[in-house]
């Protein structure tokens, strides 16, 4: 069976199967995850440790250099480096592309803890996997005159972080700033050294009288109780009361030998906003999250609790916005290239139900598009949006010369007076799909070769690349199958006339005129295309290059420095006049 006869005998399920991808299609971009970035595993997995306040030193010997040669033995693994400062390190494993990073974060994880008997008591790490999820994609702020940072760290960590954990595809809420408090026992070593006493009795003391444990069952009458012993303490008062020693020369309390006073943990991040002292509460998504279905949950669970009175919520970054931003965009976009479009065929070949066929194939190629995308695990995000609005006018290219070709056939006058009509749309699809194959395969060579790039250009570019081969492919597929059935089966050829039939336009005349020069003195051409390689050599080095397109948050990061041991509150100081200089600039 040949392409027309292929065509005539199928041609209900063709539009059937059209359909069917377009309705598929348009149902997972409702579910289809929505980012930033593309969904990529880095081959990075960054291990935090924490072993108080050693020196660096020491930190480097006793916490870096263990972990380091444990997570060596990592399956893997290409490189380990580290950054140790007083007692903390960072350690980056890096694997190599193509790997398994969810296993390799589970090794990595465990070689570790099989390491953790061997570091200094109190050490703890925290292992995680470098990709885009990394980074917020919602920051807030709390922020009061009248209430104490304090009781803004508990409202964000024991109120909000919990009413936010249950929304879809969020992975985390980090909470950052305000108050901890505590109790502080003040000792003083002259009282201690009166009664025999030494900082470690204390210490003893006050861990022992701090215990809530069970302590036994009991059974009376058919029923089952627990016995708990609860010496919990919480307030100053009662922290004083604890025994230090007990003997026959009678009671040592905690009061008799130190000063006990209600205080706040030392803190070695500040948060500040506005100028004022503030509590931030990030929001991070899972790597299969939608950000903008996070975004609006959020939104909403926060319209839904009542603040106390005197606390302010502000916003001030919103990773959402920029894709909801860019996803307006391509909307618009398209539907200015469909209405310019349209407004081009009404002109050319005035019809009413050819200028329809384009209305209807190409926002059903685009659904068909996001369909293949949805089976790839890809997500909505800057790079395929942007394969998306590059390939718009390469598929309204494709249906529109397909369009017009069969118009200028079966709507070419015969000799006796009538049309080709119906009958010339197939043969005229069939001619047309020579240099219909030929311009998509020219096109997708260019960008299937990006797919198979490697490293964190390939992981990038690989979303772009998939998304303009699925839509040209689909094109094609559309324009050849699709379009002259929808022509044959809307257009009345016997009523249209083709408007341009025995008609030489002032265009095409000009184009003759200007063919006729160049044939005779061809050295034109030889010089044209001299000038325009040498003008985009010398163009090709004053544009800057780069691997990511510039993204415009609204916003901008200063990185400030002090010098080595200056303190948190000289470098608060000093930010303040950096915040006073920026508050004056307009």
């Amino acid at each position: 069976m040949n392409f027309v006869g292929f065509i005539e005998a199928q041609w209900r399920a063709i539009l059937l199967v059209a359909f069917a991808l377009a309705a598929a299609g348009l149902a997972m971009a409702v579910s289809l995850p929505v980012g930033l970035f593309p969904q990529v595993a880095f081959p990075r997995v960054v291990v935090d440790l924490d072993a108080g306040s050693r020196p660096a030193d020491q930190t480097a010997l006793l916490v870096t250099r263990p972990v380091e040669e444990a997570v060596r033995m990592v399956p893997g693994v290409l490189d380990v480096r580290s950054e140790t400062s007083r007692g903390s390190a960072q350690v980056s494993i890096d694997f190599g592309w193509g790997r398994d990073m969810t296993a390799s974060t589970l090794l990595v994880d465990a070689a570790i803890a099989k390491t953790l008997p061997d570091l200094p008591p109190g050490a703890v790490y925290n292992v995680r996997r470098m990709d885009p999820t990394v980074f917020p994609i919602i920051s807030y702020a709390l922020e009061s005159d009248t209430t104490s940072p304090v009781a803004l760290q508990d409202l964000a960590q024991y109120q909000i972080k919990p009413l936010l954990s249950s929304i879809p595809g969020l992975s985390r809420v980090a909470v950052q700033g305000g108050d901890i408090s505590e109790v502080e026992v003040l000792a003083d070593t002259q009282r201690l050294a009166a009664y025999g006493l030494s900082m470690t009795d204390l210490g003893k003391a006050l861990s022992a009288g701090n215990s809530l444990q069970a302590v036994g069952r009991l059974q009376d009458r058919g029923k089952l109780f627990l016995v708990i012993s609860n010496r919990s303490i919480v307030r100053a008062a009662e922290v004083g009361q604890v025994v230090v020693r007990s003997d026959p020369t009678g009671v040592v309390r905690v009061r008799d030998v130190a000063t006990v006073v209600d205080g706040v943990m030392p803190q070695w991040t500040r948060v500040v906003e506005d100028g004022r002292p503030a509590v931030l509460f990030n929001v991070y998504e899972q790597p299969d999250g939608n950000a903008v279905q996070i975004a609006a949950g959020v939104q909403a669970k926060l319209a839904a609790f009542k603040l106390p009175p005197g606390v302010r919520l502000v916003k001030w970054y919103d990773q959402s916005e920029l894709v909801t931003q860019s996803a307006a965009s391509l909307r618009d976009a398209v539907m200015i290239v469909m209405v310019l479009d349209s407004i081009v065929l009404i002109m050319i070949l005035r019809s009413r139900r050819v200028t329809l066929i384009a209305i209807l194939v190409v926002p059903a190629t685009l659904a068909a598009t996001v369909l293949v995308l949805s089976i790839a695990g890809m997500s909505f995000n800057i790079m395929t949006m942007g394969g998306v609005a590059a390939a718009v006018g390469l598929l309204i290219d494709d249906v529109i010369v397909m369009v017009e070709h069969i118009a200028r056939r079966a709507g070419a006058p015969r000799p006796d007076g009538g049309v080709a009509g119906a009958e010339a749309v197939m043969p005229a699809a069939r001619e047309f799909m020579t240099p219909l194959t030929g311009s998509s395969l020219a096109t997708l060579i260019v960008f299937l070769p990006l797919s198979f790039l490697d490293g964190v250009t390939g992981a990038f570019s690989k979303a772009l690349s998939v998304t303009m081969a699925a839509a040209l492919a689909i094109s094609y597929l559309m324009t050849a199958l699709v379009v002259p059935v929808l022509a044959r089966r809307l257009v009345d050829f016997q009523r249209w006339r083709d408007p341009g039939a025995g008609k030489t336009s002032w265009l095409a005349r000009q184009h003759l005129r200007v063919l006729d020069v160049l044939f005779g003195r061809p050295w034109i051409l030889a010089v044209v295309f001299a000038v325009l390689l040498a003008v985009g050599f010398m163009a090709s080095r004053a544009v800057p290059t780069g691997f990511m397109p510039k993204v415009d948050e609204g916003g901008f990061i200063i990185d400030y420095t002090t010098k080595p041991g200056t303190s948190l509150e000289e470098t608060g100081r000093e930010v303040g006049q950096i915040d006073a200089m920026l508050k004056d600039n307009p």
